[in-house]
């Protein structure tokens, strides 16, 4: 039955149609709207920091319902409304937009007209003649918990002038009736006539002269808690929400914050191309136009550190407020602007956030592509998941009209208008935008896979080809030619049993950490800081340390560009942040992190590598790991490598990062390496540091007790030490089959390892590809005792199994 108009209610010029913002709570929800109603409680919460929110005055629910009552809309709303069908394009257009014009016709009444003006004039009064303003709308059903309205309603910018302001106010109540609102409301399960608009009217903040952007007090791609996510651009917030531009993207650790360090955890530069800023339009009108940033603008960075760290500060006080009033945890999704005049941060809406905190918490789905090829574009992933189809070019909504179900929607930026193609694409992929921007929030709405970002998608890709859009490789996401192979597992948390032996993973990818860290893992049993280095970084140490010695000029030139001359704290940024992601996803599980361990070949290929290496006949067996650390030719670039891991440690608080030395031969060298790595600040023992070494060659274990002695446990490399037993080279396609980690010498050595180890009472782990390659090496560490058991994320599940199954059976025995 269709729903029944309201009872009509008499209209009264004293009727409470504008409420002030300093009087207004999250309880006023019914009567200003979700957003005005947060913005009232932000304007309480915020008002003695360094990030507050802005003066404002609201038109309240009773003036959208007395206004319609007065003008007999209802019956006509609900003719235009209650037989509508969705899925027919042009019925909805037409009936949207006759609803549109019977709400703006009956707000056009001379008591509301009269309210908003006198509204209007204390509010510029209050603000000392402010000229600019913004008009936003608030339903009665938005930011909840379950339903965001994210871009449904009309907002209008720099609104200046008394008629023009009220033009603004009945366009925005009118809003309520835009196509792309009837159908999210009819989606999500909400009566047309049970919701109604509040319009908020609060002074334009200038970040057209600044920046601004959305910040979420989780990580929107994995749902992981325990980080700030900011992005940013220049110029007004639309430019991040419609996606027409790449943001910067900072995060920051909510633990270690609320312990006192104050640090940005990872960042990532946006191409941050154009910025909106207010035009030389008519007095009254919201010109607004686009113009292009400069390549020394767009090349740093839209927000300062200390900025950063005060919207995360900001951000953690309303989640925490807003925690509290729910009674459980509410992630919340937050936007912000930095004025030009005063150069204050200012909060424009918080709600809580609706889509990745909703996800079953004991629930991981994986995503996986079981084929390779060459991406033939690729850009920030969004939605961690796999989907192929035929491409559709959109350049405009006029496309739409041709958009078939399960294609792959192609465009430079998307629309919320274009909401009803998208809930019926198998993928999205867009030229332009950002993690926050409109394509990616409706992706993960809806459950689609976004490549976000992806410069010359539409020039690349042809109408009509079938292509694979894969998010599940990281935080890059890439669209590949042809529907390739993939495999997807639901894996309940609940249902891995938990052995006595722990079991950790190996990760060197910092956007997987978050991902990852979601697994009942005990931590990270080895961070190859060499992976980090060749993945995040791409130049030589030394060359970072030392770029007047690069011979060439042009790798000269390159590494001074990207690090904007200062080589040696860009790298020790970057590395910082790249082991801070895997340090703070599994705070305060340990996160094991070995020094580099390239050899001489790879190193060489490094941006600047040549300068700096050595050729060597056998680079596996040459001036690798613990070598090169105290070496001349690399002390330099190792101490670069010391100050970013005590940044994490002591900048970032991080203090669960444990520090590993590999392929250390003798006991000298080892007492070389920790002299060196004291200088440096990194003292075993102090503030709670804990050194490792890898046991990989015969000497480690022949010698154990020596090296027990320097250092706080050992972590078996099972690759090296069964290469260096047997006397076979991995990298060997010859003598590969003589390769084997089950040889009764490895099993040997395994044993006394864990032995030796356990007799000085040191830790010992193993983090080699053995235990998850052969289940029986698995339970036959388990059966020695060994303290942890190390494997990729992919072969958790399995290894807990296994061991858990050995142990079982240990325990059976009599």
């Amino acid at each position: 039955m269709p729903a029944s108009p309201p009872v009509p209610q008499p209209m009264s010029p004293d009727g409470d149609y504008v409420r002030w913002f300093k009087d207004l709570g999250l309880d006023d929800t019914p009567l200003v709207g979700g957003k005005t109603a947060s913005l009232g409680e932000l304007h309480r919460l915020l008002a003695d920091g360094p990030v507050t929110a802005p003066d404002g005055f609201a038109l309240t629910a009773a003036a959208y319902r007395d206004a319609l009552t007065a003008a007999g809309a209802w019956v006509p709303l609900h003719a235009l409304l209650d037989s509508l069908d969705l899925a027919d394009v042009t019925a909805l257009a037409r009936a949207a937009a006759a609803a549109r014009a019977l709400v703006y016709e009956a707000t056009g009444n001379p008591v509301l007209r009269r309210r908003i003006v006198q509204a209007f004039r204390a509010l510029k009064a209050r603000l000392g003649g402010e000229a600019s303003f913004a008009v936003r709308s608030s339903a009665t059903a938005e930011d909840l918990p379950t339903a965001s309205f994210a871009g449904q309603h009309e907002s209008f910018l720099h609104v200046r002038g008394e008629a023009a302001m009220v033009e603004a106010c009945r366009r925005c109540f009118a809003s309520l009736f835009t196509d792309r609102a009837i159908v999210y409301r009819a989606t999500n399960g909400f009566d047309h006539f049970k919701v109604a608009l509040s319009v908020a009217v609060m002074p334009m903040i200038r970040s057209d002269r600044t920046a601004s952007g959305v910040t979420f007090t989780l990580d929107t791609e994995t749902g992981f808690r325990d980080v700030v996510f900011t992005t940013g651009a220049y110029g007004l917030g639309e430019n991040i929400v419609q996606g027409r531009v790449d943001p910067d993207e900072f995060y920051v650790h909510k633990p270690t914050y609320r312990a006192g360090f104050r640090a940005v955890l990872r960042r990532s530069l946006g191409a941050k191309q154009t910025r909106l800023v207010r035009g030389a339009g008519k007095s009254g009108g919201q010109a607004l136009r686009a113009l292009a940033v400069p390549a020394r603008d767009r090349g740093r960075y839209c927000l300062t550190d200390e900025e950063v760290l005060a919207l995360a500060g900001a951000a953690i006080v309303i989640e925490d407020h807003y925690s509290a009033r729910a009674g459980q945890p509410t992630p919340m999704d937050i936007e912000w602007a930095k004025d030009g005049r005063d150069g204050r941060l200012y909060i424009l809406q918080a709600r809580p956030e609706t889509v990745a905190s909703r996800r079953e918490a004991r629930m991981v789905e994986t995503y996986r592509l079981k084929a390779r090829a060459k991406a033939l574009v690729a850009g920030k992933a969004v939605g961690e998941r796999i989907a192929a189809g035929p491409v559709r070019l959109v350049r405009g909504a006029g496309d739409l009209n041709a958009f078939r179900p399960g294609e792959v929607l192609v465009a430079p930026s998307t629309s919320p208008d274009w909401l009803p193609a998208m809930k019926i694409a198998s993928a999205i992929v867009t030229e332009q935008g950002g993690r926050t921007c409109h394509a990616a929030i409706v992706a993960r709405e809806i459950g689609l896979p976004a490549v976000v970002g992806a410069a010359s998608a539409m020039s690349v890709l042809t109408a009509g080809q079938t292509v694979t859009v894969s998010c599940a490789e990281g935080e890059t996401g890439s669209v590949y030619a042809g529907a390739l192979d993939f495999a997807v597992e639901r894996l309940a948390l609940d249902s891995i049993p938990r052995p006595r032996t722990e079991v950790m993973v190996n990760l060197a990818q910092p956007d997987l950490a978050f991902r990852a860290a979601q697994l009942p893992a005990a931590g990270v049993g080895l961070a190859r800081l060499e992976f980090i280095i060749g993945e995040q970084i791409g130049v030589h140490p030394m060359a970072c340390a030392h770029p007047e010695q690069v011979a060439s000029v042009r790798d000269r030139a390159a590494i001074l560009r990207m690090s904007e001359n200062r080589p040696k704290a860009w790298f020790v940024r970057r590395l910082a942040e790249g082991v801070g992601a895997i340090a703070a996803a599994f705070h305060p599980r340990p996160v094991i992190v070995r020094l580099s361990d390239f050899k001489t070949n790879e190193y060489a290929r490094l941006l600047g590598g040549a300068a700096f290496e050595p050729v060597e006949e056998n680079p596996m067996l040459g001036f690798r790991g613990a070598a090169r650390y105290a070496h001349p030719r690399y002390a330099d670039g190792f101490a670069l490598e010391c100050e970013a891991l005590r940044h994490v440690r002591e900048v970032m608080g991080l203090t669960n990062l444990r520090i590993m030395v590999p392929f250390c031969r003798r006991i000298d060298e080892a007492r070389r390496v920790l002299d060196a790595m004291a200088a440096h600040g990194l003292k075993r023992g102090e503030n709670g540091l804990e050194v490792y070494v890898m046991c990989e060659i015969p000497n480690n274990v022949i010698s154990i007790d020596a090296f027990a002695e320097l250092f706080d446990g050992f972590s078996i490399g099972s690759n090296d030490l069964t290469q260096l037993v047997l006397g076979v080279d991995r990298d060997s396609e010859v003598v590969a089959f003589d390769f084997d980690e089950r040889d009764p010498g490895v099993l040997e050595m395994l044993r006394q390892a864990v032995e030796g180890a356990h007799r000085h009472g040191r830790h010992v782990g193993i983090c080699g590809e053995a235990p998850a390659t052969y289940p029986e090496i698995a339970a036959f560490l388990a059966r020695l005792g060994i303290d942890s058991i190390s494997v990729n994320p992919d072969s958790l599940p399995r290894t807990m199994r296994t061991i858990w199954d050995s142990e079982q059976a240990m325990a059976k025995q009599p």
